[in-house]
């Protein structure tokens, strides 16, 4: 399968082009600013491109069967317009051009800032763990970008049903958990604590475009976050400290994660890895 990669620069990114070209796909790696060092090996083409340009959009995901959509900005910036408007554009360019051309398969980068967290003034959580049910409040540009992004992907669905469009909500994408762990449990309390391998984030794109899947249609959204938190401390006593009023569904074991992944399990058949 010929897959496009946008953001093929970034952390994930990067790693998203190194899984598919393990498993035998051709990728075209598309960014603003290509990597210093770009993967030689057979299969992969790299092209330098603005997407906030659609019909340069159009014309270069002519011929792919498959789109991974990375390329974004990944945090609000000076909490302006540049984040927001940029984030926008190109999901909505690349996810656009996608339906035009009739190519069904296709993931976006979302992030579970669609819910207030880290980047919020006051994060405000309903209950844990979290599931894609939970309400998408944000008041800062960057989770704003990511809810409309998934938006534009259920618009698209409407409109093209033949469309496979997977939003993964990606937590802090870190080379292991160790980074995570170096935070205190204060300043990670906004982050839930959380992160996920970007070995493992990367599998999950994957699963979502090249798997052959029956079990979903249409446009659906995934936490994609380590099973377990990043910090030594029971899941429950963190609670306990710095969340007391929001209610559990369940007790929270051990160093449970406070995000509910079964459904990227159930449907996409992804597990993290660390």
């Amino acid at each position: 399968m010929k897959i496009a990669i946008t953001g093929c620069s970034g952390s994930v990114g990067k790693r998203v082009v190194s899984f598919a070209l393990k498993l035998g796909h051709t990728v075209l790696g598309i960014d603003r600013e290509l990597p210093g060092h770009t993967d030689e090996r057979a299969g992969v083409v790299y092209v330098k491109l603005d997407l906030t340009d659609y019909n340069a959009a159009l014309e270069i995901l002519k011929g792919c069967e498959a789109v991974v959509h990375l390329a974004a900005f990944r945090n609000p910036g000076d909490y302006g317009a540049t984040t927001h408007n940029n984030n926008v554009v190109l999901s909505w360019n690349v996810l656009r051009a996608a339906a035009e051309l009739d190519i069904t398969r296709v993931a976006q980068a979302s992030s579970v800032n669609v819910i207030t967290m880290v980047y919020s003034q006051s994060p405000h959580f309903q209950y844990f763990p979290i599931d894609e049910d939970h309400p998408c409040l944000p008041d800062e540009p960057y989770g704003l970008s990511k809810v409309i992004c998934e938006l534009q992907a259920d618009t698209l669905v409407r409109r093209y049903p033949s469309m496979r469009i997977a939003s993964l909500r990606l937590h802090w994408s870190l080379p292991s958990k160790l980074t995570a762990r170096s935070l205190e449990a204060s300043k990670a309390s906004k982050d839930l604590w959380g992160y996920v391998q970007e070995d493992s984030a990367a599998e999950a794109f994957l699963l979502a475009v090249a798997k052959e899947n029956t079990a979903w249609t249409g446009h659906e959204r995934f936490f994609i976050v380590a099973p377990e938190t990043a910090h030594d401390e029971e899941s429950s006593k963190l609670a306990r400290e710095y969340w007391p009023e929001v209610p559990q569904r369940h007790p929270l074991i051990g160093r449970e994660s406070f995000f509910d992944c079964g459904k990227a399990e159930r449907l996409l058949g992804w597990v993290h890895k660390d």
